[in-house]
């Protein structure tokens, strides 16, 4: 029966018989679902290799009488739900799940830990891809009911760990956002107890690029600085000096953040090198500040190593924009989850210093991201992209209503 068919029934009543049959389908699927999570989990692949991972996906999708579409950049997949186009001319909906692992070890002891050496789930990808997964096989039966008023297009993206990232493969050398007018993503918040969804409206993270300064010089005796360029010496006006410029030269509000990471330069104490480098992340809460950062730290790096005599080198490499969460799709989704999880069930999350690809799909169409809790309540608060990571599995149930819920209504 269409929704709204629902006999006697105003829009609440609706909106109602919807969660409920959500609830319904996704309890019949829980069972299969978490062992579906603990076998990607178990076989964990990296960026851009996630061909397994996109294999078991579209083999259930097919066993929903559904046709998923290899994604013509090496893994991942799409896969189309219900009608083109809604009764109003609305568009599809997307809904995404990224595939890729970390090349970590993973230490959490569970029974289905990885049995890949050095990669590990440590990042929730394995419960997004679960969640998106399992909302697919809802939504399919709600349009088999006739319940679903319009389409939704399921994104399994691979390579949301590296730069550039599937997001931007899938944007520019395919037309699969053709058609989808609004999208929604959710990830992984050890710091939320399952049962939650926290969101946000605006900003959600953070911009984030890889710098790297390159110094050079002929080299020397470190009994004559005088006589080369000093390159250990300029690195470290680089490391100390360069952070400083930016907080004087940005908007303070706009949370810009360089934090270096790696430097290498030289293997013995009394010889000047005649190379180093000094690698780093630059982080930006703020969009239009991230867009003019990178020019800015190339323009202090060179004036502060000009009286060193070093020939120096600034590569900035734009990774991702902050995902930055539109109003009215942000509150669609904090009705969907109210309806389908709890009045209780969402909360207001903090904005991640960390960078996130969906934020490419974003600038495209609009949309939201929320965070997913999975800690157990009472129990430990873990990290992500650490090797002993654990989620509470009945997240899974929680993302799924959360989506099918949202893409339904």
């Amino acid at each position: 029966m269409p929704v709204g068919d629902v006999p006697g029934g105003n829009a609440t009543d609706v909106v109602a018989a919807l969660a409920a049959r959500v609830g319904e389908l996704t309890d019949a699927f829980d069972a299969e679902l978490i062992a579906f999570r603990r076998d990607v989990h178990a076989h964990p692949e990296l960026s851009r290799k996630e061909t397994r991972t996109t294999q078991v996906v579209a083999d259930r999708l097919r066993a929903a009488g559904l046709e998923p579409r290899l994604l013509p950049i090496g893994s991942g997949l799409v896969c189309d739900i219900g009608p083109d186009r809604g009764p109003n001319g609305e568009g599809r909906v997307g809904l995404r799940a990224d595939l890729d692992a970390l090349p970590l070890q993973e230490t959490s002891g569970v029974e289905f830990a990885s049995t890949e050496p050095g990669v590990a789930h440590a990042c929730g990808h394995d419960v997004h891809t679960t969640v998106v997964l399992g909302a697919g096989l809802v939504l399919a039966r709600l349009a088999e009911e006739g319940r679903l008023r319009r389409g939704v297009r399921l994104f399994f993206q691979p390579a949301e760990e590296v730069f550039p990232g599937g997001a931007e493969d899938i944007i520019n050398k395919t037309s699969e956002l053709d058609g989808v007018d609004r999208m929604a993503a959710l990830h992984c918040d050890p710091k939320f107890d399952v049962g939650h969804v926290g969101t946000r409206i605006g900003p959600i993270t953070s911009a984030s690029d890889s710098v790297m300064v390159t110094i050079s010089s002929p080299g020397g005796h470190t009994s004559r600085p005088h006589l080369t360029g000093d390159v250990v010496f300029a690195l470290g006006q680089v490391i100390t000096q360069t952070p400083g410029v930016l907080g004087r030269r940005l908007d303070p509000r706009s949370g810009v953040n360089l934090t270096w990471g790696a430097v290498q330069a030289g293997s013995t104490p009394n010889a000047i090198p005649s190379t180093g480098i000094v690698k780093g992340t630059l982080r930006c809460l703020d969009v239009r500040a991230w867009e003019k950062a990178g020019e800015l730290v190339r323009e202090a790096v060179e004036q502060i190593v000009a009286p060193y005599q070093v020939s120096v080198a600034v590569t900035v490499t734009h990774g991702v924009p902050p995902v930055e969460n539109q109003t009215e799709a942000t509150g669609d989704l904090e009705n969907a989850v109210r309806e389908a999880v709890g009045p209780n069930a969402v909360q207001l999350t903090e904005q991640s210093m960390g960078g996130e690809d969906f934020a490419w799909f974003l600038r495209k169409v609009p949309g939201t991201m929320a965070r997913l809790g999975v800690r157990t309540p009472g129990g430990r608060t873990y990290d992500l992209h650490q090797g002993d990571l654990v989620v509470d599995e009945r997240a899974i149930g929680v993302g799924v209503r959360a989506l099918a819920q949202f893409a339904a209504s």
